[in-house]
């Protein structure tokens, strides 16, 4: 089954929206026509790794209930159904297993509309066990209704890996597993528990003789595994050397077990120390080593544990390393505070962390939108660099950490310390937010419709002789000027020192925007002249822009030209 996604529309309303979707999802989605709706849905579900079908959802079930029958779950496609309007997206089959429910609110955001997902995990915020990404095998249904009714879930593995929350119920214990764990998260195939979880935890090293087959590289690894006790769910990559990059047979391997491939510079492979160096190996690629230094430098270049060494087939090698977890750090913006102007990406990042640090006022924004038993590490105001630490030594303990911040967490915010106190030993997400500078921006009008500049006006962390030398830069080099933390009841004389300073390079009828709060409800906004402008209006929740010499008021609204003739 390959993964694109087969579009399927009768109507010509229906038909508009697979090409709407079929333009989102790229080559991933193929829109089927055919001389009837059931047989596009047909192909679609022997050709396709989804349906997608504008139809009703009966007349799809009806078409598609004698090739379910003929299957099994774990073979069945994704199918998804959507109503002629675009209002609601249902996923029908395959929720968890073949990515029905991600895919429906994909499509959702697409058109707009609402994903009507209604299996328990998901209605009630609990994580599928089926829809980490991990292989899983065992009783799923079983443990997954435990979870469900808040019973207690022993998840045990002999390392902390960055999992989701798994709601009140489940404890994750660190130490080896026993008969009466739920869930075991393993690569070893002699441990089982009631679930088995298979963590991306082995790299695979092959080296091979130019145009080795996949079929013989698969069938040396899969020896290796076997004879080694570890599981081929846990191959996270096929790793060789950059010589071997465009090896036609590796690359088809690492594409069927659906892993990265990664290649590694010869300089790097010499320097891992391996047990079985080889001479010929050497004359044939420059270095003593493929398989086993390739496995031990894994994907990061950290080096892991070596479990299988090298074995060879007629044309390839193998070797088997385990490499530790590494944390997870998910920075993420909130936006500006609307709930309607936090993107799709933070939601689900929100959904996939284990701990949740951030500003106190902050985390009750998003409190709602946390699975079930995610711990919440709340602080107040003044605490940003504790925070940040915080947030990176939990990620390197191996959990799956979100961080939020306001707007976006990379401007003035949160993702500059974090990012300062971390390192390699942990993966880094970034999930941008929409600024305050940008939503104060649309209520204005077009007030940073050319170049700009931001600067924060707060001398707690930066001088306010370096502040001064920037205004007067902005000022000479005519610059719109949007001004953070622009006054507070103790830093009560910055913002007016920076106007003036404004003023000798720019006339007084400039225009100067304020907005409090901009996007919450009590929302409110002015735009005055530099000349008559009152600094004592404006407090730590608002935000100033100041134009430059050509920034004009039409209608009401800040515009700034892009550099077009002006027309009046």
């Amino acid at each position: 089954m390959n993964s694109d996604v087969g579009l399927i529309a009768v109507t010509a309303a229906g038909r508009e929206i697979t090409h709407r979707l079929a333009a989102a999802l790229g080559k991933r989605a193929t829109v089927l026509d055919g001389p009837t709706a059931a047989d596009g849905l047909r192909r679609a579900w022997h050709d396709c790794g989804a349906v997608v079908a504008v139809l009703a959802t009966g007349a799809v079930v009806r078409v598609l209930a004698p090739l379910i029958a003929a299957g099994t779950k774990s073979d069945d496609p994704a199918v998804v159904t959507i109503d002629d309007a675009g209002r609601f997206v249902t996923p029908v089959l395959g929720g968890h297993a073949a990515g029905a429910n991600r895919l429906a609110r994909e499509l959702a955001d697409v058109l707009g509309a609402i994903a009507v997902v209604t299996t328990a995990t998901d209605a009630t915020a609990l994580p599928g066990l089926d829809e980490l990404g991990w292989p899983v095998e065992g009783d799923v249904a079983g443990v997954t209704r435990r979870l469900l009714d808040g019973e207690p879930v022993s998840i045990c593995a002999e390392e902390r890996w960055p999992l989701p929350a798994f709601g009140p119920g489940a404890a994750i214990h660190l130490r080896p597993p026993r008969p009466e764990d739920a869930v075991v998260v393993t690569d070893r195939t002699d441990v089982h528990g009631q679930v088995t979880l298979r963590p991306p935890s082995l790299v695979a090293g092959m080296g091979a003789s130019r145009g080795v087959g996949a079929d013989e590289a698969q069938a040396l690894l899969e020896d290796a595994l076997a004879g080694a006790g570890l599981s081929l769910g846990s191959i996270a990559a096929i790793a060789t050397a950059d010589i071997k990059a465009d090896e036609a047979g590796l690359i088809e391997l690492a594409h069927r077990l659906g892993v990265a491939f990664v290649t590694h510079p010869a300089a790097a492979l010499e320097q891992v120390d391996v047990p079985n160096p080889s001479e010929v190996v050497r004359a044939a690629v420059g270095v003593p080593s493929v398989a086993e230094a390739a496995a031990l430098l894994g994907i990061h270049g950290r080096m892991g544990e070596l479990l299988v060494p090298k074995r060879a087939s007629a044309m390839a090698t193998v070797a088997v390393a385990r490499h530790a977890p590494r944390g997870r750090l998910a920075i993420i913006g909130l936006g500006p505070g609307s709930p309607d102007l936090l993107t799709a990406a933070a939601r689900k990042e929100l959904r996939r962390a284990e701990v949740l640090v951030g500003l106190d006022q902050y985390v009750n924004q998003i409190r709602h939108l946390l699975r079930p038993g995610t711990e919440v590490v709340a602080s107040g105001l003044g605490a940003e660099e504790e925070r940040a630490h915080g947030a990176v030594e939990r990620a390197r303990a191996g959990h799956a950490v979100a961080l939020i911040g306001s707007g976006d967490a990379g401007v003035y915010a949160m993702a500059s310390p974090a990012l300062e106190a971390a390192d390699d030993s942990i993966d880094v997400v970034s999930v941008p937010g929409i600024t305050a500078g940008l939503a104060a921006s649309a209520v204005l009008g077009a007030p940073l419709g050319h170049d700009h500049c931001y600067l924060s006006l707060s001398d707690l962390h930066t001088p306010w002789e370096v502040i001064e030398r920037r205004v007067r830069a902005v000022a000479e080099a005519d610059l719109v000027l949007v001004c953070y933390n622009p006054r507070s009841a103790t830093r009560n004389w910055q913002l007016a020192r920076a106007l003036l300073l404004l003023s000798e390079h720019r006339p007084p009828d400039t225009p100067i925007g304020v907005v409090r709060n901009a996007t919450r409800p009590d929302e409110s906004s002015s735009i005055t002249a530099l000349g008559a402008f009152d600094p004592t209006v404006v407090d730590m929740y608002s935000l100033v822009i100041v134009g430059s010499s050509r920034t004009r008021v039409v209608g009401g609204r800040m515009v700034t030209p892009r550099g077009y003739r002006w027309t009046t």
